[in-house]
């Protein structure tokens, strides 16, 4: 379910931070002892301070402070329950206490090379310091420990009241730091509802080009983000009107095709939008629920096959033939040059192929040998398949609306029939390996496979077959076969 727009003002927010820190005394009181025993400064910081003032605390939390590596991991050392160091190279120390995830990362400043992807980390030695160097001034408030005392040297309680991203600095100085930081103002206006402040959003769009020096996988994985962010689409706006997009997923804003002058297309990225949009209101009907990065980015990539095919026929009328073919290759080479999984590629491609396969359905004519072939192809994305293909309906004839609706759920109710009757989650022959072997007397090898398949037609044409039925048709099968 989205979450509504954050709303609150400044004495909202400090009255929802005071309740809680209420709830984080056991924690921040003895780790602000500790390090104050050590002569050492410590403050709780960024997200977790924001998000104690909007209500949404979560269990991570991220601390910063005076203290070098090796001192904050001797510190929490039998204090925690247990201590890491993986992010040691950056000035980070985690560890676990009770409930709480907790990293505590030495006051730094890092910033990028003109030509690097990687950050250079250098140990600042002051909180404001450190503050400044955040991406924005919502991020970029603190409670100094012990004491609890509030540090909003950047005005980022005021940006938070008023449901704006700024940076605490020059934007074009952040974003020239990290790049990434460009993405993030997308990502947050997703996840928060927050505007970007027209400086910012300059800033972005005179700088996207830059956000090239980025690591493939840190653009993928705050794409990820966006995409599961309760709001979506504000943040992939942003990128398109900024030209992020072009740099990091350019079939979104190459959706935005140019209209004839009938208007004998509907407008391509405004359609994919509102895609996304109804697909995230029927996550609810996926097994496991939402957000589903599988099931949202499918609806946003959908119809990238559209600018390749679109053909004006001689009386006008505009067609796409075979965008979902396309569709699905593109969806493949953007994905891995992205980094992500292989599984998730092949997923997010495979409901890109697929999602026009509905449509030849047409008034339920479909017999139940092709029934059993669309749940045999979806395969575990069957529960995918649906709501995107639900969601791809947006036209505003509410006639025709109401008819695919009919129609697809009639279509549903027939799987359900035949998943009941015949299993079809697990459609496979009627004999398996060993039993095509023996009855045809033949070792394992293409034969057998060539066999099975034969078989497996034959179960997705008829449905089930008692033993000796399916026997006589292997028989018959293996007779009919030029000899080797």
């Amino acid at each position: 379910m989205e979450l509504p727009p954050v709303s609150l003002n400044i004495s909202q927010a400090q009255e929802r931070a005071l309740a809680e820190l209420l709830r984080l005394a056991p924690v921040i009181d003895e780790l602000g002892a500790r390090f104050a025993a050590a002569g050492e400064q410590i403050a709780l910081v960024g997200g977790p301070v924001r998000d104690a003032m909007l209500g949404r605390l979560q269990n991570d939390l991220d601390f910063t402070t005076s203290a070098r590596p090796e001192v904050t991991e001797k510190l929490v050392k039998g204090w925690a329950d247990a201590v890491w160091d993986i992010g040691r190279d950056f000035g980070t120390i985690g560890c676990r206490r009770g409930e709480w995830q907790i990293e505590i990362t030495t006051f730094r400043s890092e910033k990028y090379d003109a030509t690097s992807r990687k950050p250079e980390v250098a140990y600042g030695d002051s909180l404001v310091g450190d503050l400044g160097r955040r991406d924005f001034t919502v991020n970029a408030m603190a409670i100094s420990l012990p004491g609890n005392v509030f540090e909003d040297p950047f005005g980022g309680i005021v940006d938070l009241a008023q449901q704006v991203l700024r940076t605490p600095g020059r934007p074009e100085d952040s974003f020239s730091d990290d790049p990434l930081r460009m993405m993030r103002a997308a990502r947050f206006a997703g996840q928060l509802g927050f505007t970007v402040a027209p400086e910012v959003k300059q800033a972005m769009t005179d700088m996207a080009d830059r956000i090239r020096i980025v690591s493939a996988e840190r653009v993928r994985d705050e794409l990820v983000k966006l995409v599961c962010s309760p709001r979506p689409r504000a943040g992939l706006e942003l990128l398109v009107e900024t030209g992020l997009a072009e740099q990091v997923l350019p079939e979104l804003p190459a959706l935005a095709l140019e209209r004839d002058e009938h208007h004998r297309h509907k407008d391509v990225y405004e359609h994919t939008l509102t895609v996304l949009e109804q697909s995230i209101a029927l996550e609810d009907r996926l097994p496991e629920g939402g957000p589903d990065f599988v099931a949202r980015f499918a609806a946003l990539m959908h119809d990238i096959g559209k600018p390749r095919t679109r053909r004006f026929a001689d009386d006008g009328v505009v067609t796409f033939h075979h965008h979902d073919v396309v569709g699905a290759k593109l969806t493949k080479k953007r994905m891995q040059e992205l980094r992500f999984s292989s599984e998730q590629t092949a997923e997010v491609s495979r409901l890109v192929e697929l999602h026009l396969r509905f449509h030849g359905y047409g008034d339920g004519q479909w017999t139940d040998s092709a029934v059993r072939r669309y749940v045999r192809d979806a395969g575990p994305l069957l529960s995918r398949l649906h709501i995107l293909t639900r969601a791809d309906c947006t036209t505003r004839n509410q006639r025709k609306a109401e008819r695919l609706r009919r129609t697809y759920d009639e279509l549903e109710q027939r799987i359900a029939r035949l998943s009941e009757q015949e299993e079809l989650d697990a459609i496979r022959p009627d004999l398996d390996g060993n039993q095509i072997m023996e009855i045809l007397g033949i070792p394992a090898g293409r034969e057998v496979g060539a066999a099975y398949q034969f078989l497996l037609e034959l179960r997705l044409d008829n449905g089930p077959m008692e033993y000796d039925a399916a026997r006589a048709a292997l028989l018959e099968w293996a007779a009919s076969r030029p000899s080797s």
